[in-house]
């Protein structure tokens, strides 16, 4: 019951948009800022087939790591969304560090009020519920985007692909991949 009651919390907050950060001591404690393994995302850009002529948006994109893998392994340019201001100021730093800052950018925002269409891939790492209440939404990006989650699907809308990783230390990571037809 307490796990059910935080997550219709975090849902609260989320709805509230880029203004609900300031209102919450600790944002961290309602969004759990959850990193994507190397290895996932390895498997997740390579599910997507991403190239360097791909433009990316990473919804939740906490520090930054999806899109600075990218752009360092193909070039490839993007957009992190990120509620928290603290994780987009990491994520900029990491892309300075990486020398990749001409090629990734990091906004912090609402992912609800984004506007996705440019995206040729779009990773998500977000509860279920969010998924859904974003999936209007994805369905209207251009045909043959690729949709990326970790972890968590779509509901019933079937994914193109499927992939579960076990890591060294035993532990099991699924990803979802779609196609907008």
């Amino acid at each position: 019951m307490f796990k059910y009651l935080i997550f219709i919390n975090v849902l609260f907050w989320l709805s509230l948009g880029t203004k609900a950060q300031d209102n919450v001591a600790n944002f961290t404690d309602l969004v759990p800022f959850v990193t994507t393994p190397w290895e996932v995302i390895e498997e997740m850009l390579d599910m997507a087939k991403v190239t360097e002529d791909d433009y990316i948006i990473d919804l939740g994109s906490g520090d930054g790591r999806i899109l600075i893998l990218a752009a360092k392994k193909f070039g490839t340019k993007g957009l992190g969304i990120e509620i928290d201001k603290d994780l987009v100021r990491e994520a900029f730093e990491l892309a300075i560090k990486e020398g990749v800052e001409d090629l990734v950018d990091f906004k912090q925002g609402d992912l609800f009020e984004l506007d996705f269409s440019k995206a040729t891939v779009l990773t998500l790492y977000l509860f279920p519920d969010i998924n859904l209440k974003l999936r209007p939404k994805i369905w209207e990006m251009p045909s043959g985007t690729r949709v990326i989650s970790h972890r968590f699907d779509m509901g019933d809308w079937e994914p193109t692909e499927t992939r579960t990783i076990e890591l060294a230390d035993g532990k099991k990571h699924t990803v979802f991949l779609w196609v907008i037809p």
